[in-house]
Protein backbone atom coordinates (compact mmCIF):
# COMPACT_ATOMS: atom_id res chain seq x y z
CA UNK A 1 0.00 0.00 0.00
CA UNK A 2 1.59 3.31 -1.03
CA UNK A 3 1.41 6.45 1.34
CA UNK A 4 -1.58 7.71 -1.05
CA UNK A 5 -4.05 5.41 -0.61
CA UNK A 6 -3.73 4.92 3.14
CA UNK A 7 -7.03 5.27 4.46
CA UNK A 8 -6.10 8.61 6.55
CA UNK A 9 -4.76 10.68 3.74
CA UNK A 10 -7.09 9.28 0.69
CA UNK A 11 -9.77 10.41 2.99
CA UNK A 12 -8.42 13.90 3.75
CA UNK A 13 -7.48 14.22 -0.01
CA UNK A 14 -11.25 13.23 -0.59
CA UNK A 15 -13.21 15.57 1.45
CA UNK A 16 -10.81 18.65 0.56
CA UNK A 17 -11.10 17.31 -3.36
CA UNK A 18 -15.11 17.50 -2.41
CA UNK A 19 -15.01 21.19 -0.63
CA UNK A 20 -13.09 22.55 -3.51
CA UNK A 21 -15.95 20.92 -5.99
CA UNK A 22 -18.27 23.20 -3.50
CA UNK A 23 -16.96 26.07 -3.40
CA UNK A 24 -15.93 26.11 -7.20
CA UNK A 25 -20.03 26.99 -8.05
CA UNK A 26 -19.28 30.43 -5.90
CA UNK A 27 -15.85 31.09 -7.75
CA UNK A 28 -16.39 33.15 -10.92
CA UNK A 29 -18.79 35.58 -9.72
CA UNK A 30 -16.38 37.11 -7.07
CA UNK A 31 -14.62 37.47 -9.76
CA UNK A 32 -15.54 38.58 -13.15
CA UNK A 33 -14.67 41.76 -14.37
CA UNK A 34 -11.35 41.25 -12.07
CA UNK A 35 -7.88 42.25 -13.71
CA UNK A 36 -5.81 39.14 -14.13
CA UNK A 37 -3.08 40.83 -15.07
CA UNK A 38 -2.64 41.99 -11.52
CA UNK A 39 -1.84 38.90 -10.20
CA UNK A 40 -1.56 39.87 -6.50
CA UNK A 41 -5.32 41.76 -6.68
CA UNK A 42 -6.81 38.66 -8.48
CA UNK A 43 -5.20 35.93 -6.24
CA UNK A 44 -6.30 37.80 -3.15
CA UNK A 45 -9.42 38.10 -4.16
CA UNK A 46 -9.62 34.10 -4.50
CA UNK A 47 -7.47 33.68 -0.89
CA UNK A 48 -10.81 31.46 0.22
CA UNK A 49 -10.56 29.29 -2.73
CA UNK A 50 -8.78 25.82 -2.90
CA UNK A 51 -7.63 25.97 -6.57
CA UNK A 52 -6.96 22.57 -6.78
CA UNK A 53 -5.31 20.62 -9.55
CA UNK A 54 -7.90 18.10 -11.18
CA UNK A 55 -7.91 14.54 -9.19
CA UNK A 56 -6.19 12.95 -11.97
CA UNK A 57 -3.84 15.23 -12.03
CA UNK A 58 -2.82 14.72 -8.93
CA UNK A 59 -2.65 11.46 -8.92
CA UNK A 60 -0.12 11.87 -12.14
CA UNK A 61 1.83 13.53 -10.18
CA UNK A 62 2.06 11.45 -7.23
CA UNK A 63 2.99 8.64 -9.96
CA UNK A 64 5.66 10.72 -11.82
CA UNK A 65 7.38 11.75 -8.80
CA UNK A 66 7.08 8.04 -7.83
CA UNK A 67 8.37 6.58 -10.75
CA UNK A 68 11.44 8.58 -11.16
CA UNK A 69 12.53 8.64 -7.76
CA UNK A 70 12.50 12.40 -7.47
CA UNK A 71 13.66 13.55 -3.55
CA UNK A 72 13.94 17.54 -4.26
CA UNK A 73 10.60 19.13 -5.78
CA UNK A 74 9.89 22.74 -6.07
CA UNK A 75 5.81 23.70 -5.92
CA UNK A 76 4.64 27.39 -7.29
CA UNK A 77 1.34 28.19 -5.96
CA UNK A 78 0.48 25.98 -2.65
CA UNK A 79 -2.79 26.98 -2.04
CA UNK A 80 -4.61 24.69 0.51
CA UNK A 81 -1.82 22.10 -0.46
CA UNK A 82 -3.72 19.79 -2.27
CA UNK A 83 -1.36 18.91 -5.03
CA UNK A 84 1.61 19.28 -2.10
CA UNK A 85 -0.42 16.30 -0.67
CA UNK A 86 0.58 14.17 -3.51
CA UNK A 87 3.85 15.57 -3.90
CA UNK A 88 4.68 14.68 -0.67
CA UNK A 89 3.18 11.42 0.00
CA UNK A 90 5.32 10.26 -3.62
CA UNK A 91 8.60 11.62 -1.55
CA UNK A 92 7.95 9.96 1.71
CA UNK A 93 7.27 6.53 -0.28
CA UNK A 94 10.74 7.51 -2.35
CA UNK A 95 12.41 7.48 1.15
CA UNK A 96 12.19 10.72 1.66
CA UNK A 97 13.36 13.83 0.34
CA UNK A 98 12.37 18.04 0.22
CA UNK A 99 9.69 20.04 -1.38
CA UNK A 100 9.74 23.75 -1.22
CA UNK A 101 6.17 25.62 -2.10
CA UNK A 102 5.75 28.96 -2.08
CA UNK A 103 2.48 31.10 -1.38
CA UNK A 104 2.01 34.58 -1.17
CA UNK A 105 -1.63 34.55 0.67
CA UNK A 106 -0.70 33.77 4.73
CA UNK A 107 -4.03 32.13 5.53
CA UNK A 108 -3.79 29.48 2.61
CA UNK A 109 -0.57 28.81 4.14
CA UNK A 110 -1.82 27.87 7.32
CA UNK A 111 -4.73 25.97 5.93
CA UNK A 112 -1.92 23.76 3.92
CA UNK A 113 0.13 23.39 6.81
CA UNK A 114 -2.99 21.94 8.72
CA UNK A 115 -3.65 19.81 6.02
CA UNK A 116 0.16 18.42 5.82
CA UNK A 117 -0.06 18.01 9.43
CA UNK A 118 -3.44 15.81 8.93
CA UNK A 119 -1.77 14.01 6.59
CA UNK A 120 1.28 13.12 8.63
CA UNK A 121 3.78 15.03 5.76
CA UNK A 122 4.75 18.07 7.44
CA UNK A 123 8.19 16.87 7.78
CA UNK A 124 9.11 17.13 4.17
CA UNK A 125 7.80 20.26 3.27
CA UNK A 126 8.31 23.84 3.55
CA UNK A 127 6.27 26.27 2.71
CA UNK A 128 7.97 30.43 1.61
CA UNK A 129 5.68 33.02 2.24
CA UNK A 130 5.48 35.61 0.08
CA UNK A 131 5.86 36.70 -3.83
CA UNK A 132 7.63 33.92 -5.31
CA UNK A 133 9.79 35.49 -7.72
CA UNK A 134 11.78 36.25 -4.10
CA UNK A 135 11.33 33.35 -2.65
CA UNK A 136 12.36 31.12 -5.09
CA UNK A 137 15.10 33.18 -5.99
CA UNK A 138 17.68 31.84 -2.96
CA UNK A 139 18.21 28.92 -1.21
CA UNK A 140 17.09 26.19 -3.89
CA UNK A 141 18.89 22.56 -3.99
CA UNK A 142 21.74 22.30 -6.14
CA UNK A 143 19.75 19.95 -8.49
CA UNK A 144 15.79 19.76 -9.07
CA UNK A 145 14.35 17.00 -10.00
CA UNK A 146 10.49 17.91 -10.21
CA UNK A 147 8.85 21.46 -10.75
CA UNK A 148 4.46 21.96 -9.79
CA UNK A 149 4.05 25.13 -12.01
CA UNK A 150 0.44 26.02 -10.43
CA UNK A 151 0.24 29.83 -9.14
CA UNK A 152 -0.02 33.01 -11.72
CA UNK A 153 0.31 31.77 -14.97
CA UNK A 154 1.68 35.12 -16.29
CA UNK A 155 4.44 34.45 -13.82
CA UNK A 156 5.05 30.64 -15.20
CA UNK A 157 8.21 32.11 -17.63
CA UNK A 158 9.59 33.97 -14.84
CA UNK A 159 9.71 31.23 -12.26
CA UNK A 160 10.91 28.74 -14.63
CA UNK A 161 13.81 31.17 -15.36
CA UNK A 162 14.65 31.18 -11.45
CA UNK A 163 14.97 27.74 -11.14
CA UNK A 164 15.81 26.25 -14.94
CA UNK A 165 20.00 26.34 -13.82
CA UNK A 166 19.33 23.99 -11.12
CA UNK A 167 17.20 21.80 -12.97
CA UNK A 168 19.24 17.88 -13.69
CA UNK A 169 19.12 16.26 -16.76
CA UNK A 170 15.67 14.43 -17.21
CA UNK A 171 13.84 16.69 -14.60
CA UNK A 172 10.03 17.37 -15.12
CA UNK A 173 7.92 20.13 -15.25
CA UNK A 174 4.07 19.92 -14.84
CA UNK A 175 2.54 23.26 -15.63
CA UNK A 176 -1.37 23.45 -14.75
CA UNK A 177 -3.61 25.54 -16.91
CA UNK A 178 -0.62 26.18 -19.05
CA UNK A 179 -3.00 27.07 -22.30
CA UNK A 180 -2.93 30.95 -19.77
CA UNK A 181 0.97 31.11 -20.37
CA UNK A 182 1.23 30.97 -24.04
CA UNK A 183 4.81 32.54 -24.23
CA UNK A 184 5.29 29.48 -21.02
CA UNK A 185 4.35 27.23 -23.59
CA UNK A 186 6.16 28.54 -26.74
CA UNK A 187 10.09 28.13 -24.41
CA UNK A 188 9.48 24.66 -23.34
CA UNK A 189 8.33 23.12 -26.53
CA UNK A 190 11.39 24.69 -28.37
CA UNK A 191 13.87 21.81 -28.11
CA UNK A 192 16.32 24.46 -28.68
CA UNK A 193 15.64 25.76 -24.98
CA UNK A 194 16.70 22.58 -24.19
CA UNK A 195 13.24 20.76 -23.45
CA UNK A 196 10.84 17.58 -24.80
CA UNK A 197 7.26 18.67 -24.16
CA UNK A 198 4.02 17.55 -24.62
CA UNK A 199 0.38 18.69 -23.87
CA UNK A 200 -1.47 15.92 -21.30
CA UNK A 201 -4.92 15.71 -20.28
CA UNK A 202 -6.96 18.90 -20.95
CA UNK A 203 -4.61 21.71 -20.00
CA UNK A 204 -1.57 20.08 -18.50
CA UNK A 205 1.92 20.29 -19.95
CA UNK A 206 4.54 18.08 -19.41
CA UNK A 207 8.29 18.91 -19.69
CA UNK A 208 11.40 17.19 -19.32
CA UNK A 209 14.33 19.08 -19.41
CA UNK A 210 17.40 17.70 -21.33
Amino acid sequence: MSTLTQPALSKLIDRLFAEADAAENARWPSTRGSDRGDYRKYYTLLKDQPLPVSRATGTLLYMLVRSTRARSIVEFGTSFGISTLHLAAALRDNGGGRLIGSEFEPSKIKRAQANLAAGGLSDLVEIREGDALQTLARDLPDAIDFVLLDGAKSLYPSVLSLLESRLRGGALIVADNADDSPKYLAHVRSSANGYLSVPFAEDVELSMRL
